[in-house]
């Protein structure tokens, strides 16, 4: 029977996500009230010395997507700003040391929660001076990232910067165990209880685990090792998340926490454990809110990953879009790698997929290493070429993107790089816009 106290929950969720739907249609199928906190029907006033928030909610569920947002602080300050008015979950402070990857890693051991060991200089050159306390090979990420991106392998004479990009960035102790294929868990942790454990295999010719990199996923969820299982319940809590996604790794010494993700994809544990996070999530919101609900129908909501369009979506004609930046034909842009970061001019060519990076210009900025051989066909030819890939940070107009783009040799060619559909399809291209001043007198180069 639906709740005699129903409450409103509001998903606070600027982009549209398969785990925002499922949480705002399990709300639903529980008896209470929705609302989608979009940028269509959301606004905070203060008249008066009085604060109101529309759409008028209980409680909000916070899912804002931060870790690949160019200005995170704009979007955790309206967090931060909804929070003030209305309870929230995963509130706005423990967002912030949730996606700074140092910040989780110094809040984990002064928690004494095992972690890797980790080293943040503000210097390049003081980064570089403790490489060697990290092996012979050790991890170096951007101290903000998501699906795997700004993370890469070193070895010891791979020199790192202190910024990838725009972005701090750090070494890392990798984690392994000899001779096994690498792997970590993902543990889904709701209200301080595990809701779904995956393993999560690297794919062929990586060694990251991440589902949006093509990783595979086992369920792990019913031979979790009690280590394990209360490693990462202290981890959510000490980081004092509602909700989160905790990945471990195992070596030989034990267990250690890598990350706690505050906004952790549904897709991969459902794939694996057949258990959606959404229903759960739900209930604590609506009981934290006051309301009730059937503990036997969350575990039935759980059995389906419900991402169908929810009641609560604002209606699609209210729907202001802005159109997309646009780019010329040729833009100068940012290329940023371990080492370092230089300006180059690009072209832009829609035809192809990827983008394509020139093989000393990757070395100048310690583009990689490289992590798999792709197939590629090019122009008129019939048959495709190998080419080495590899992680690489593009800023284009003030926006930055990592992408995995190919190398090869692009001396013979006029610009020693090519931008490829994984970056165009977030602009425009006018291909009567050029950024280089002598393109008149340039030829068009083959491809």
């Amino acid at each position: 029977m639906p709740a005699a106290d129903p409450v409103t929950v509001g998903v606070l969720s600027l982009h549209t996500s398969k785990e925002t739907k499922a949480i705002l249609n399990a709300v639903e199928e529980l008896g209470h009230g929705t609302e989608w906190l979009r940028h269509e029907n959301t606004s905070i006033r203060v008249a008066d010395g009085q604060v109101e928030l529309e759409p008028d909610v209980d409680i909000i569920a916070n899912r804002m997507l931060l870790s690949n947002t160019e200005q995170p602080a704009e979007e955790l300050g309206l967090a931060n700003t909804f929070a003030q008015v209305v309870p929230m979950l995963n509130e706005p402070a423990t967002v912030l040391t949730a996606i700074h990857k140092l910040s989780t890693a110094t809040t984990l051991a002064m928690a004494d929660v095992q972690t890797p060991d980790v080293v943040l200089a503000l210097s390049s050159d003081e980064l570089n001076a403790v490489r060697d306390q990290y092996g012979e090979e050790a991890v170096y990420k951007t101290a903000i990232g998501t699906h795997g991106g700004g993370t890469w392998k070193v070895g010891p004479g791979d020199p790192v910067n202190a910024k990838v990009g725009n972005r701090y960035a750090f070494l890392q102790e990798l984690i392994d165990r000899d001779d096994e294929r690498h792997r970590d868990v993902r543990i889904y942790v709701v209200d301080g209880e595990i809701i779904g454990a995956m393993y999560r295999y690297a794919p062929d010719n990586d060694w990251r685990t991440n589902v949006a990199l093509g990783g595979s996923v086992e369920n792990a969820t019913d031979d979790l090792p009690p280590a394990a299982r209360e490693l990462a319940t202290q981890a959510a809590d000490a980081i004092g998340l509602d909700y989160a996604g905790v990945d471990l790794v195992e070596s030989d010494e034990g267990w250690y926490v890598l990350e706690v993700n505050p906004t952790a994809g549904f897709k991969g544990l459902y794939e694996a454990t057949e258990i959606s996070p959404a229903p759960y999530i739900a209930k604590h919101a609506i009981e934290s809110a006051g309301g009730s609900v059937d503990d036997d129908r969350v575990q039935e909501l759980s059995m389906k990953l419900d991402d169908s369009q929810p009641t609560a979506q604002p209606i699609t004609h209210t729907i202001t879009e802005t159109e997309p930046t646009v780019i010329g034909y040729t833009e100068e842009v940012v290329l940023s790698g371990t080492s370092g970061s230089t300006s180059v001019l690009a072209k832009s060519d829609t035809g192809a997929t990827r983008t394509s990076i020139d093989t000393g210009l990757a070395a100048e900025i310690g583009a990689g290493p490289i992590k798999s051989i792709t197939r590629v066909k090019s122009g008129s030819r019939k048959t495709a070429r190998s080419r080495p890939v590899v992680d690489v940070v593009v800023g284009v107009g003030g926006n930055q993107h990592t992408v995995t783009a190919s190398i090869e040799d692009r001396d013979h060619m006029d610009y020693p790089v090519l931008l490829g559909r994984d970056i165009l399809s977030n602009y425009r291209v006018d291909v009567g816009r050029r950024a280089d001043r002598d393109a008149e007198d340039r030829p068009e180069e083959e491809e």
